[in-house]
């Protein structure tokens, strides 16, 4: 499953303390999350640890000192670039000695001048024995980082390194993972709201093997259900046939095949929703009878009488209450007038204008072109775009209208 990690820069700075031995499950961990790791040790450090195995893990070279005292060309390694590099900062293990010294400013090595020019949040992660952790002077730094805007997390009880059973063990890899994760998703805006999407195509079955469909792809409302998990929402992604993938633990997904089943589906998850986006191509119409075995080719033509499918948008905007309703509409002609007429006849908040007149937008490409038009007729015209970039310029006049 994706994780909130994905493509973020993680800078691991480790100290000299047994728990050094973690880490190098804790950058495995990382990097299979999808983040880009880089790594910076104490020199101390480098007693528990070789750099050679962080990295190998880490894919980069582990920065322990200015400059690399190997190489008399060497150009130096600016710890205000490595700063500005990451998204987050952890210090794991952190040292009652270190945490001594970024309480106090004082910069006597690589990790601390970096720490000291970091812009991003940083996490640090205590580990020393039991009365070194019991120490007020412990206490008083771990308090005064805090004061600072760092962000503990804390150590647990077990056995220690000295034998004794007590508190001061670092949290184990998985847990710092889990950690970082529910506090990133915790200051995300969509932190908290439910997110209804539907995606793809309906397809109406004829016979046992045929059916009437279109050849929408699935690909916006995935981009969107991405998004919006980005975000940090809770996503309920009810699709028809696709072949388009999400994985993230912040999405699940709902399979369906008929407009009917897509119409329970997302009426039994709208009510405890706070967003919701109808991206899916429903079809208009299904065959008013389905022949329960394939029709066979006999006549030069075949007639089919078709009936109504239930109008899915339709139906929650006469229900809801205060959620936030997003339709699409896909127009060929007269397209502004027509959008503008289905916002105001399905009650909607937003409508997602796409033209099929514009190259490179509609079904089964990879970019869009779309107006958003709000309840008060203003429209914003974009740009050919990737259905990713699309989907969050979606997302951001959703954010707008939840604060309006």
């Amino acid at each position: 499953m994706m994780s909130i990690l994905r493509g973020k820069n993680i800078l691991l700075g480790i100290t000299a303390g047994i728990a050094a031995y973690k880490t190098a499950s804790l950058v495995r961990l990382f990097v299979k999350a999808g983040a880009n790791v880089k790594v910076i040790m104490t020199p101390a450090s480098k007693d528990f640890i070789t750099p050679l195995t962080l990295s190998t893990l880490s894919k980069n070279p582990v920065i322990s000192s200015f400059i690399n005292e190997d190489d008399e060309n060497a150009v130096w390694n600016n710890h205000v670039e490595l700063g500005l590099w990451a998204d987050l900062f952890l210090i794991a293990p952190a040292t009652a000695n270190t945490m001594s010294k970024m309480a106090t400013g004082t910069s006597d090595n690589m990790l601390l001048a970096t720490y000291l020019s970091a812009k991003c949040p940083v996490y640090f992660a205590p580990a020393m024995d039991l009365d070194m952790y019991k120490h007020k002077t412990t206490n008083n730094s771990i308090k005064k980082l805090e004061s600072f805007g760092n962000i503990l997390i804390p150590a647990t009880s077990g056995e220690l390194a000295s034998g004794l059973v007590g508190e001061g063990r670092m949290a184990e890899p998985e847990d710092i993972i889990s950690f970082i994760e529910n506090d990133i998703v915790k200051s995300l805006p969509l932190h908290g709201k439910s997110v209804l999407i539907t995606a793809g195509p309906t397809y109406e079955a004829i016979d046992p093997v045929r059916f009437i469909g279109n050849h929408s792809s699935g690909k916006m409302g995935f981009e969107l259900a991405k998004s919006a998990a980005s975000l940090g929402a809770k996503v309920t992604l009810v699709s028809g046939p696709t072949h388009q993938k999400a994985d993230s633990t912040l999405i699940t997904i709902i399979p369906v095949v008929s407009a009917g089943k897509m119409y329970d589906e997302v009426h039994k998850y709208f009510k405890n929703t706070d967003i919701a986006i109808l991206s899916a191509a429903v079809a208009d119409y299904k065959p008013k009878i389905t022949a329960t075995q394939k029709i066979k080719k006999k006549d030069s033509t075949l007639t089919l009488e078709l009936e109504k499918t239930k109008d899915i948008l339709a139906s929650l905007g006469q229900i809801k209450k205060n959620q936030i309703l997003v339709g699409f509409a896909l127009e060929t002609n007269n397209e502004l007038e027509n959008a503008i007429g289905k916002l105001k006849k399905k009650n909607l908040d937003l409508i997602v204008l796409n033209s099929l007149n514009d190259d490179g937008a509609g079904f089964g490409v990879a970019t869009n072109k779309v107006t958003i038009i709000d309840k008060n007729e203003n429209s914003i015209n974009y740009g050919l775009k990737s259905k990713a970039e699309v989907a969050q310029d979606i997302m951001q006049e959703i954010l707008k209208q939840l604060h309006a």
